[in-house]
């Protein structure tokens, strides 16, 4: 599926968004910063948005890995990586499935996910994989949509059912994928039991940031 719509996957996303995609990358990147990792894995990495983001932010020449199973979407990484490439030069795209990450035990400071945990197959084994490549003390950053507050979940909802598939329908000329968007979303765990999921895989000192109204959920969380 997102093979079909990797060719307008970016597009899609700052329409359907209003922009304010580029907002919620720069808290999670910001995070990122914050806790001064020397590498970092960048895991669902799609089109390579959160990558760069990184790439943009940390030290100089800060080892990056995307990685995604998605070869479509890496292509376009790709693209995006070779049209600056000195800038990101330091930035390595990876095929690589997130219930079975081909790294070795604890080589990552940190690993972020943003709007993929939401598509593992099982997310028990995806974030037990994710703690698995962290060292100790690592950080786990998870970037994903959830529960917005009581009052604007109607309107959300008919955004998600009837709006957005039909808007991406003509964006990306796949009215399917984005009906596979909302059912993901609504489908996915809240904010607290998000957290508490984390918790159940290993982590520790989980801290949850909403945002826009709850639409969307930062959860940090240390190895």
């Amino acid at each position: 599926m997102f093979g079909r719509i990797a060719h307008r996957y970016d597009l899609a996303n700052r329409v359907l968004s209003g922009g304010i995609d580029i907002y919620w990358r720069f808290r999670l990147v910001r995070a990122v910063r914050r806790a001064g990792p020397r590498d970092v894995l960048d895991l669902a990495t799609g089109s390579g948005d959160v990558a760069f983001a990184l790439a943009r932010s940390l030290p100089e020449m800060t080892p990056i890995v995307g990685m995604d199973f998605c070869a479509p979407m890496l292509d376009e990484a790709r693209v995006k990586k070779a049209e600056q490439s000195e800038a990101f030069a330091h930035v390595d795209f990876r095929e690589g499935d997130g219930l079975a990450i081909p790294l070795r035990d604890q080589t990552q400071d940190a690993v972020t996910i943003a709007f993929g945990l939401r598509n593992m197959a099982d997310r028990a084994k995806c974030l037990s994989e994710m703690r698995r490549v962290l060292r100790p003390g690592g950080r786990l950053f998870v970037l994903e949509f959830s529960r917005p507050w009581a009052w604007v979940r109607p309107v959300y909802s008919l955004l998600l059912r009837f709006f957005v598939p039909t808007l991406a329908g003509l964006l990306t000329g796949d009215r399917g994928a984005y009906c596979y968007l909302g059912d993901s979303i609504e489908g996915f765990p809240d904010h607290v039991r998000l957290a508490q999921e984390i918790r159940d895989a290993g982590f520790a000192d989980v801290y949850v940031l909403r945002m826009t109204m709850g639409i969307v959920a930062l959860h940090v969380a240390r190895r």
